[in-house]
């Protein structure tokens, strides 16, 4: 997949490709853009979308599946409650079952 624009707008691009039900990692998609160690510029991109409901910042967790972003979310548990609807099993900040559910840009997209 050819991606172009500024570094938040290729993030955006991977993230509109994240499946229903499924979630990946800030890691994967810097990983996948060829910036590896940028996961924490791809949190400042999903942060900066929470305006954008094209973008579904909800399914980019940190490596653990943790909702590390959910405090960037309107509501106390918006991040968890959009996941749940997907079917993601959430407990205690922490998607269940992260390996069957993870989607790896890197794997998908190429």
């Amino acid at each position: 997949m050819e991606i172009s624009g500024n570094f938040f707008d290729k993030v955006y691009e991977v993230a509109k490709q994240i499946p229903f039900g499924r979630v990946t990692s800030y890691g994967a998609i810097a990983k996948y853009l060829g910036a590896a160690k940028s996961a924490r510029m791809v949190g400042w991109a999903m942060n900066a979308s929470h305006n954008n409901a094209d973008i579904p910042a909800h399914r980019v967790v940190n490596r653990n599946g943790l909702l590390t972003g959910k405090f960037h979310f309107d509501g106390t548990n918006l991040m968890q409650q959009l996941l749940e609807s997907e079917g993601i099993v959430v407990k205690e900040n922490q998607i269940q079952n992260f390996n069957d559910v993870f989607w790896d840009p890197f794997k998908e997209l190429l």
